[in-house]
């Protein structure tokens, strides 16, 4: 969907905020180091999750509302983006506004541990929530920055239930966290009857472990589970990668799938040519 060229309003800014190109869209966000800026996180989840042509999306933990506009590049669906924090669910509605996007996008403040569905149940949901639980040592944020990156307002748990409470069956979720907490989100999901379908690690350099997990299951879905190549983010000389580059500036809507040939992972050119050379 392209967004309206033309914007709704002007820009207001308040103490400390800064209007920021998305690169992509000629979208823009309003952000504040004080309180709240998105990070490459954000950008890889609204790239990597299923997402219909058309019906309803929720984004839970939504922030400044950087997926939702992000997602409105791929899809014509409606997207409901819940914040708990009464200033970033502000400056989300702010640039929704600004983008000319509220006609797709309906930010909601609220606490996702109390989140019903108004309606129907959605076709997919993304959710970039806390990382750290609050025994994980001492944070010393402002009380924005450590809600959004410590479980001070939900668990792990509290998220995977409002996912599978707001999913219709059939429906994907797709989440951004820790590798870390991996074995836990996976244990949960299936607990919950969302059952993991596709996982992608994100590597700061291909010789560097995993920092990020990329993890999208199905509600009520058949167990099977593809591990998808990684995805590295810097070159050896510590510019991006041309993938990164791709999603992060726009250039693409969404990162591949490496969807399987005939039921059978895609050979690589180097077995191909083993093959060629055996014959």
């Amino acid at each position: 969907m392209e967004p309206n060229p033309m914007k709704e309003v002007e820009p207001s800014l308040q103490a400390g905020e800064r209007l920021d190109d998305l690169l992509t869209h000629n979208l823009q966000i309003i952000q504040s180091s004080e309180v709240f800026s998105f990070s490459l996180d954000a950008v890889l989840l609204a790239r990597f999750a299923g997402v219909p042509p058309k019906g309803r999306i929720l984004d839970l933990c939504t922030g400044n509302g950087v997926i939702p506009m992000l997602l409105t590049t791929r899809t014509d669906a409606t997207i409901d983006g819940v914040e708990i924090q009464p200033r970033l669910a502000d400056m989300a509605r702010r640039s929704v506004a600004l983008n000319g996007l509220t006609d797709k996008i309906n930010i909601v403040e609220g606490d996702l541990r109390e989140w019903k569905p108004n309606g129907e149940l959605y076709d997919a949901i993304t959710v970039n929530p806390p990382y750290l639980p609050l025994q994980s040592g001492d944070y010393k944020e402002n009380h924005h920055q450590a809600m959004a990156r410590h479980e001070i307002g939900c668990k792990l748990e509290d998220v995977i239930a409002a996912c599978a409470r707001s999913v219709r069956i059939g429906g994907r979720v797709a989440m951004v966290h820790r590798p870390s907490r991996m074995v836990d989100i996976i244990d949960l999901m299936r607990r919950y009857r969302l059952e993991p379908k596709r996982i992608r690690f994100v590597h700061p350099r291909k010789e560097a472990e995993a920092n990020m997990i990329l993890i999208e299951g199905t509600r009520d879905g058949k167990p099977e589970v593809r591990l998808l190549p990684p995805l590295i983010v810097y070159e050896e000389d510590g510019e991006y990668t041309p993938e990164l580059l791709a999603v992060f500036y726009g250039q693409a809507a969404e990162l591949p799938d490496f969807k399987r040939q005939n039921g059978r992972a895609p050979l690589t050119r180097t077995t191909n040519e083993r093959e060629e050379g055996s014959k």
